[in-house]
């Protein structure tokens, strides 16, 4: 199986730990974000690796040398510009329709400064299960910006901003707010269907793909451990977590 870590951004609200650093450098316990977002996938089957990559991606090239690729075959991306989550993804595709690559295989894609535990076996069996397009790992938790399903756990819209005003794509008598993890599980055909240009988020993708009426689903992921890396006030925390063995390594 094949995934994607998303790791070109500046990691501005991580300052002052990327001040001399990527942010998939940024140490927990010893141990990078890089680091552990790899040893992650591949202890659930994942061998081959995309990173997309900006701020000081020369040191990310040469961590990954040091390290043999951590054993496994790791691509690089490398952005001149930033593209966003959407741009960056649309750039690495070649790497998800290699002759080697069956269409109906999923694939994942991981954000770098993200620890969970969340169950990515079980996340591509209910993907596969319900023939999605995408599915977006997400939790009941209190965030800026909510993405909304409908009972059917589709996307339909999203909710963000000051003002919180709900932006539906789809009707729905009732929806449900919920803060994406930064996990998901894709299928390749949705890679022809990035029709936007230069940078742009998945999330606009998504939203204007579930408007056409592809199914952009929700896995619960409630039950399991998340935390966001995104500032060092953070990062503590997750360090505390795992030395306190709530969260294992």
């Amino acid at each position: 199986m094949k995934a994607m870590i998303l790791a070109a951004g500046l990691g501005t609200r991580l300052r002052p730990l990327t001040a001399d650093r990527p942010k998939a450098l940024v140490e927990i316990d010893g141990r990078t974000l890089l680091d552990i977002a790899l040893a992650r996938l591949r202890s659930f089957g994942v061998r081959e690796v995309i990173l997309n990559v900006y701020h000081f991606a020369d040191m990310i090239l040469e961590y990954l040398k040091t390290n043999d690729n951590f054993g496994m075959r790791i691509e690089v991306s490398r952005e001149e510009v930033l593209l966003d989550t959407g741009g960056g993804l649309k750039k690495a595709a070649h790497f998800f329709v290699e002759d080697s690559v069956r269409p109906e295989d999923p694939f994942i894609v991981h954000n770098v400064d993200v620890l969970s535990t969340i169950d990515l076996r079980r996340m591509v069996q209910f993907h596969t299960a319900n023939q999605a397009l995408a599915t977006l790992a997400v939790q009941d938790r209190k965030t800026s910006r909510y993405l909304l399903f409908d009972d059917q756990l589709q996307l339909c819209g999203r909710r963000s901003g000051d003002d919180q005003v709900p932006e539906l794509v789809r009707s729905s008598e009732q929806v449900n707010a919920l803060a994406f993890s930064g996990i998901h599980v894709i299928s390749p055909r949705l890679l022809s269907m990035l029709t936007e240009d230069g940078a742009f988020s998945i999330i606009t993708s998504y939203l204007r793909l579930a408007a056409q009426g592809e199914k952009i689903l929700a896995f619960r992921a409630d039950e399991y451990y998340w935390r966001d890396l995104g500032n060092p006030r953070n990062v503590a925390q997750a360090t505390q977590d795992l030395k306190q063995k709530i969260i294992a390594q």
